[in-house]
């Protein structure tokens, strides 16, 4: 009884969600959308994968990333989990106040972190293995002092199974981590990353039947490829607590050089306050890495 009754309600949420993507009415357009004032104020970040390759060879460390982005008087750091010492374990304290410490006194903010969970996992150990990493990680976040969470709905959808099937067991593990993130003062965070979430309606349709105001979006506008990407960004603004800038967006299929006069003109007109990272997929060159951000920076500011 149990069971069936909370896939009634997992039905009813979905069917909502979709309800409101097809009529658009003006009271449905609120749900999920994140609560702020209107109107335009942009600081920068940059996202550590943008140093990936050197961070994983052990060439370069997470108070490099905080010495360079202080050196380039850049606003704020999200702080990729993948990057601590022992990830998917949790660093010490010591390790995360140290940090937490450099960053504060060269004026750079912790905006967030992040993890790689699975929720499209179809045995449910395996599944809460997952949600367990996200909560590990929230602690992480609320240490830091960093105001959300970066987290995946999976790879793709499961062999003999379909997308239907997976919403009934993935809105569940997001509202649970969402209640989790409430607790402790950090946001989840869900980034679109061209698997199992393809557009912006699909990935709206998840973030209104979690319905938290703790669950938002990460936009990566390198990860929207299905229709016009400026479009699906447009959409997908109203809902998203920050971004993931990308020297590309994808233009029928083919990796495109980002139009950033565009991206600035889509914020200004549906407006957005908070952090913006940006993220250089290159080798992890310093040069790349600055010569992306500066254009960045002139086109935000």
């Amino acid at each position: 009884m149990e069971k069936t009754l909370r896939r009634g309600f997992l039905t009813r949420s979905i069917a909502i969600a979709a309800g409101a993507l097809a009529g658009r009415p003006e009271a449905a357009l609120a749900a999920g959308e994140v609560k702020r004032r209107s109107g335009t104020k942009i600081k920068l970040a940059l996202n550590s994968y943008s140093f990936n390759r050197p961070l994983m060879a052990g060439q370069m460390s997470l108070d490099d990333v905080i010495d360079y982005c202080a050196a380039h008087n850049i606003d704020g750091v999200d702080l990729t989990g993948y990057y601590f010492p022992g990830y998917p374990k949790v660093p010490t304290d010591e390790y995360i106040y140290n940090l937490k410490k450099k960053a504060y006194l060269n004026g750079v903010s912790i905006s967030g972190t992040g993890v790689r969970n699975d929720f499209t996992l179809v045995d449910t150990a395996a599944r809460k293995g997952s949600i367990e990493l996200v909560k590990d990680w929230v602690q992480v976040g609320q240490k830091l002092g960093a105001s959300f969470i970066r987290v995946f709905s999976g790879p793709s959808i499961p062999k003999d199974s379909s997308y239907e099937k997976v919403l009934e067991w993935m809105i569940p593990a997001f509202q649970e981590c969402a209640e989790y993130g409430k607790k402790h003062g950090v946001i989840i965070g869900l980034q679109h990353h061209d698997d199992f979430l393809k557009t912006a309606d699909q990935t709206i349709q998840v973030v209104k039947a979690v319905n938290s105001d703790w669950f938002s979006v990460i936009l990566d506008v390198g990860s929207v490829r299905q229709g016009d990407p400026y479009e699906e960004i447009e959409k997908l603004l109203p809902y998203a607590c920050t971004w993931q800038i990308k020297e590309t967006v994808y233009v029928n299929g083919k990796s495109t050089p980002i139009d950033l006069a565009r991206i600035r003109k889509i914020i200004d007109k549906v407006g957005f306050r908070g952090f913006l990272p940006f993220e250089a997929l290159g080798q992890g060159d310093p040069a790349v890495v600055t010569a992306f951000f500066e254009k960045v920076r002139t086109a935000m500011s």
